[in-house]
């Protein structure tokens, strides 16, 4: 067996392993790194930290520590308490606004893995106090926060333009989330329609409820004119700093890593009592996962793995077909594992796709972005697993074969309907 198909059969054990067994995919990335890279390649250790994405790490770790801020002095619950009380007793508009939540919490830099903890419980508590398809409102949830995910400043959209950014191929940011934002919206609306979303619209209830289910099921704390005054003080300066982070990473071109950072310094220094906590609360887990996997790649790449899949690739004689089996193959993998792992390893093996002057590479990666996503649903993924946990008056296990259905529907449809619209189509902008 060549030493490419090697390398490409210990990528695919790695995803087997991580489906099935509660084992960090980065420490197997890593771990597969030195083994291959010293034992089967013959690369030098130098070779195998030079792998090591560190870019990407400082992106994450700046990002990733500016949210943890946000989420530990109540920035979140502030704006998640604000946005309910926009429903006024409307139930048919409560997914919406979660659906809201969601997208704009992940569109400024909160990961799924923690939207999800914080919406879910809150959203199936009233969606069974109101008699709202519990599907429904965890399918919005999960369409809300993949809708804002691909932002520049969240891990998902970070992880996918940093790896453009090092495989040298066009991008854009802005078009990246703009598409998937898109995409997500519209079959929210269908999602909507299909389960009761118009017949919920002619229904109001009292302005009340929202707060009310928000503190009786959960520990979010509402702040109020009661609360003290520093603190207040420290969520509207947490608010600055994202927004100007914003400001300087598009209007300025700064680095965004080192940007959040030093966002993220001062906001610490103004309260350095709770930087343990806030340490704690930062996904070191997805990190090392992502960092792991790219390490991995890096030697695929140093060993002409990605030389390789370009000429198996070229093969198939037409890219358009190749990004269809690169959709349905990401919707499938990540129903089951990580779609950021997944999407860190797809990436630069479908670089010659990426890279066809014929293509619109913002199209594929969007069509790749999609279709990693949107299968997330799934009751082996964390967002279904959330679900399950958390939905009220329901037979347990009709509901988890209703989820399974859905789940599977998703994968049936969509990666073929992103690369549809993305890739064969082509959008208009």
């Amino acid at each position: 067996m060549s030493l490419e198909l090697i390398t490409i059969f210990v990528l695919l054990a790695m995803f087997i392993i991580g489906s099935f067994v509660s084992v960090n995919m980065g420490i197997l990335g890593m771990v597969a790194a030195f083994v291959v890279g010293t034992y089967v390649s013959g690369l030098a250790i130098e070779d195998i930290y030079a792998a090591f994405p560190i870019d990407m790490f400082i992106l994450l770790t700046g990002v990733t520590y500016l949210f943890a801020i946000a989420l530990n002095n109540g920035t979140l619950d502030l704006i998640i308490s604000g946005g309910l009380k926009l429903v006024k007793g409307n139930v048919g508009l409560l997914p919406w606004v979660l659906f809201s939540l969601a997208a704009m919490l992940s569109a400024v830099g909160a990961s799924t893995v923690a939207v999800g903890p914080i919406l879910f419980p809150i959203a199936l508590r009233l969606a069974h106090q109101h008699k709202i398809n519990p599907i429904l409102m965890g399918t919005l949830i999960s369409t809300g926060m993949y809708a804002g995910s691909f932002s520049p400043l969240n891990i998902f959209g970070l992880v996918v333009n940093g790896i453009m950014s090092s495989e040298k191929i066009p991008h854009s940011p802005i078009m990246l989330f703009f598409n998937t934002f898109v995409f997500y919206v519209l079959i929210s609306i269908v999602i909507f329609i299909a389960f009761g979303g118009i017949r919920l619209l002619k229904h109001t209830t009292s302005a009340q409820f929202q707060m009310a289910a928000t503190i009786d099921g959960n520990d979010v704390s509402v702040p109020n004119e009661k609360e003290d005054q520093g603190a207040l003080w420290y969520q509207i300066a947490t608010l600055f700093g994202i927004g100007l982070l914003i400001t300087m990473a598009l209007a300025f071109q700064m680095n965004m890593g080192f940007g959040a950072l030093m966002i993220g310094l001062v906001l610490g220094l103004m309260a350095p009592s709770k930087q343990t906590q806030i340490m704690k609360q930062m996904p070191w887990s997805v990190m090392i996962m992502v960092t792991g996997i790219m390490t991995y790649v890096g030697v695929m790449e140093k060993v002409g793995t990605m030389d390789y899949m370009t000429e198996q690739i070229a093969s198939v004689g037409n890219p358009v077909l190749a990004a269809l089996m690169a959709s349905y193959v990401g919707g499938i993998v990540s129903a089951f594992a990580s779609t950021a792992g997944f999407l860190t390893a797809v990436i630069p093996l479908s670089a010659p796709i990426l890279q066809d002057p014929t293509m619109s590479s913002i199209g594929v990666v969007s069509a790749l972005a999609v279709a990693a996503s949107v299968v997330d649903i799934s009751p082996f993924s964390t967002n279904g697993a959330l679900i399950m946990a958390n939905v009220q008056g329901v037979n347990e296990r009709l509901f988890f074969r209703k989820l399974l259905m859905i789940a599977g529907l998703f994968i049936v449809v969509g990666p073929g309907l992103a690369w549809l619209i993305f890739v064969l189509i082509g959008t208009p902008w």
